[in-house]
């Protein structure tokens, strides 16, 4: 194992090339940089706290299986008020790798045979190449998905703007004349 930035703050490139049977278990704690790194990637006020437990193992013959979970403190921005709003992450993570060269990977692509996605189920398996694969990117994905997109400090709400009529910018002016309709 060794450790790399290249996109991700948390990038942590794991060889996968001899697992044990039982899998390599891995902790990943963002130090205050990569907190720092982490906040400004995700467009949050802050990230106060970031760890992720995951399990690296074999998975049939020339796969992996990364499981586990990310924790996260978070503050983000109200969408209506901008305060501050502090939020919880707590995702779990798991995820299939295949080797390119795996017959596994290519049978419904290059085989002809068919690919069956149930939206419920597990994702499909990635491909990589080489012995590594960064699992600290990984569990920045599941970070990603984790957070709202729309956060709300309790009580905020959107005001209706009442029963005024809305105001035309000038092209819609422009137009309403064109069309006659004054």
């Amino acid at each position: 194992m060794r450790r790399a930035d290249p996109q991700s703050p948390v990038s942590f490139v794991t060889n996968v090339a001899r697992l044990p049977q039982k899998g390599l278990p891995l902790v990943i704690e963002a130090d205050a940089r990569q907190r720092v790194a982490l906040a400004e990637e995700h467009e949050l006020l802050s990230v106060e706290r970031y760890r992720a437990e995951l399990l690296v193992a074999p998975w049939k013959r020339h796969g992996v299986k990364v499981s586990g979970r990310v924790e996260a403190d978070i503050t983000q921005a109200c969408i209506v008020t901008l305060d501050p709003v502090e939020a919880h992450i707590d995702e779990a993570i798991d995820a299939l790798f295949l080797q390119e060269e795996s017959n596994l990977g290519r049978q419904g692509f290059e085989g002809g045979g068919e690919i069956l996605l149930d939206a419920e189920g597990p994702d499909s398996p990635e491909t990589f190449s080489g012995d590594t694969i960064d699992v600290g990117a990984l569990a920045e994905q599941f970070f990603g998905l984790a957070i709202d997109p729309y956060p709300r400090k309790q009580g905020a709400s959107l005001e209706a703007a009442g029963d005024a009529e809305p105001v035309e910018n000038e092209f819609q002016q422009k137009l309403r004349s064109l069309l006659g309709k004054s």
